[in-house]
């Protein structure tokens, strides 16, 4: 059988956050396979691990490694399939393989995860494959549920079990509370541009726009459908969720956000799909890259670079052309065209 996951890490001494996401895929039930080679050490052992995984069928890479952390960018440079990179502390709390995983130029992206985050990674691979797998999609689903309900049942077992003069446990208690399903607002859905749209672009501010056009430039080459809103999930938190829930047919969910990264928290809260989160800067020159990136276990973030609109495009055509040699061939030509320039 041939895996659908290919997992590389950089050193062996990286096996415990590689573990993590193995945990990930045997309880999904997705073959996978596990090499240690160096970008640096072992550059050619690299390519070769890469090249030849890609004519055999792998469809997605996941990078672990620490320090200068260039194994991602350098796997992501012999294959057209989305990698995914995993930053681990080995110094400086992991910030350095950070930086090393998410700053790639265009068009070479990385759908960066968290530090040692090695079961998002997983997660968010699983997400990728899912988009042409139903019962995949609902595995994740179900996953993803139990990480719900381990932060409710902590109540039971933290909360309940603290005893001070003041404290009210019963008041509210979260396990005798209903949730309410979403109901989604027919006028919203009335006014979705396009409601068949493969991606779908949420921006959390009028001033990061500018972004967002990057993006539906790319798009446009690649011939992706998208929908672009404007939403602050803060502010508008009604609308925000409404148009969340009224793109259906949406694929791959791209959130655009200078303040707090508010936008792809919001997004990844409220879907299963995909979720590609670019960082920008405010006025005042600040990037929230860290808040975009650091999510907790089961809702990852595909983090691209800082204002890096058009590799977030290209990497929705890499997620997107794992089952579509034609979105393949035109990612070929684009980056190409870029390399000739």
């Amino acid at each position: 059988m041939t895996p659908k996951i290919m997992i590389i890490l950089g050193s062996g001494s990286d096996i415990a956050v590689a573990e993590k996401s193995m945990d990930i895929l045997d309880k999904l039930e997705i073959p996978y396979s596990l090499k240690i080679a160096s970008a640096h050490r072992t550059p050619n052992l690299v390519r070769e691990i890469v090249s030849q995984g890609t004519d055999a069928g792998i469809e997605v890479f996941i990078g672990i490694a620490g320090l200068a952390a260039h194994l991602p960018g350098v796997i992501a440079a012999y294959t057209r399939r989305p990698v995914i990179g995993v930053p681990v502390d080995v110094k400086t709390s992991g910030v350095d393989a950070l930086q090393s995983i998410v700053q790639m130029p265009y068009p070479s992206p990385i759908a960066t995860v968290g530090i040692d985050r090695g079961d998002n990674a997983a997660i968010l691979a699983a997400q990728f494959l899912a988009l042409h797998d139903e019962e995949l999609r609902l595995k994740i689903i179900n996953l993803r549920k139990e990480y719900a309900e381990k932060v409710k049942l902590s109540n039971e077992e933290i909360i309940q079990n603290i005893d001070r003069k003041f404290i009210q446990n019963d008041f509210l208690r979260i396990k005798n509370i209903e949730i309410n399903k979403i109901e989604v607002d027919e006028d919203a859905i009335n006014q979705c541009k396009n409601k068949d749209a493969e991606v779908a672009i949420i921006v959390g501010r009028q001033t990061d726009k500018a972004i967002a056009k990057n993006v539906e430039v790319i798009l446009d080459r690649l011939k992706i459908r998208y929908d672009t809103k404007v939403v602050c999930p803060i502010r508008s938190t009604k609308k925000f969720t409404n148009y969340v829930k009224c793109m259906k047919n949406v694929k791959i969910f791209i959130g655009i956000s200078s303040n707090s990264s508010q936008v792809t928290g919001g997004i990844v809260g409220l879907t299963d799909r995909p979720v590609i989160g670019v960082p920008c800067t405010n006025e005042n020159g600040d990037n929230y890259m860290l808040t975009a990136v650091s999510m907790p276990p089961g809702v990852p973030v595909a983090t691209v670079g800082i204002n890096n609109g058009k590799n977030a495009a290209v990497l929705a055509g890499e997620i997107l052309s794992i089952k579509n040699p034609n979105m393949t061939e035109l990612l070929d030509k684009l980056k190409d065209k870029k390399i000739n320039l």
